[in-house]
């Protein structure tokens, strides 16, 4: 007689709107995580690599992402005014990150220089801020840096779209020319390759939304959706012989 299973040691598969929340959540903790990096990345070169240039080093990058937006992405498939789009972008981050946190409102009311007859909580707020007034300063400008390099990664977003179409046809035509050729198929080189291709496209965000200094955008860009495309060739190429 069949014993009777356990309904606890059931486990219920994941729907569709649970595997796009957790997909949507671990974007989101990706992105924080290359913005509390950059941040602290900035406060570290201000203490011992670029210290004569300070907060004016922060200042700099923005300067130079916002110079790369103007000038190489005024046109994109994602939107007619790529530098409007990072604009909103970035006043969007800024509304959540500072405003609705009320952030702007503490620091706007700590900065100026208590008078000496003055007690209370503010000249006690306002001796510990003097000190990291441009560390913060420097972390809210990284944050606008931050931004403005997430939108150019928006508009950049389609180079994978046209690099992966190109590799899956390069890919099914070079698995046709096995399968008919009488070649082996690799399972070991198939399911590596399959796994690496995701992992390349959120390196490529990773690494670009936390560099240190400005570079263009392309020198991450494009050796990333190439490695990409090569993963997604190799998946296609190797796939099983017959559906």
């Amino acid at each position: 007689m069949a014993e009777p299973r356990d309904p606890r040691r059931a486990v219920a598969a994941p729907g569709t709107l649970s595997r796009l929340l957790t997909g949507v959540a671990q974007c989101l903790k990706w992105l924080f995580l290359s913005l509390l990096f950059s941040i602290l990345v900035e406060w570290i070169g201000m203490v011992f690599w670029w210290e004569e240039q300070g907060l004016g080093h922060s200042r700099q990058m923005l300067v130079a992402e916002l110079q790369f937006l103007g000038t190489d992405f005024q046109h994109s498939w994602i939107t007619a005014e790529p530098m409007a789009f990072a604009s909103r972008l970035s006043e969007g981050i800024y509304q959540v990150a500072f405003e609705w946190t009320g952030l702007v409102d503490l620091l706007r009311w700590i900065t100026p220089v208590p008078a000496a007859e003055e007690t209370g909580l503010r000249p006690l707020l306002h001796s510990f801020y003097r000190p990291v007034s441009d560390f913060v300063l420097a972390a809210m400008q990284i944050t606008q840096v931050f931004a403005v390099r997430l939108a150019i990664l928006a508009l950049a977003t389609p180079v994978f779209g046209l690099f992966t179409a190109v590799a899956l046809v390069d890919g099914l035509v070079r698995r046709d020319l096995r399968r008919w050729g009488g070649g082996r198929e690799s399972s070991f080189v198939y399911h590596y390759a399959k796994k690496a291709a995701i992992p390349l496209m959120i390196m490529a965000w990773v690494v670009y939304l936390a560099l240190p200094c400005s570079l263009h955008p392309s020198w991450i860009i494009l050796p990333f959706s190439l490695a990409f495309a090569f993963a997604v060739t190799i998946t296609a190429s190797t796939f099983k012989k017959y559906l």
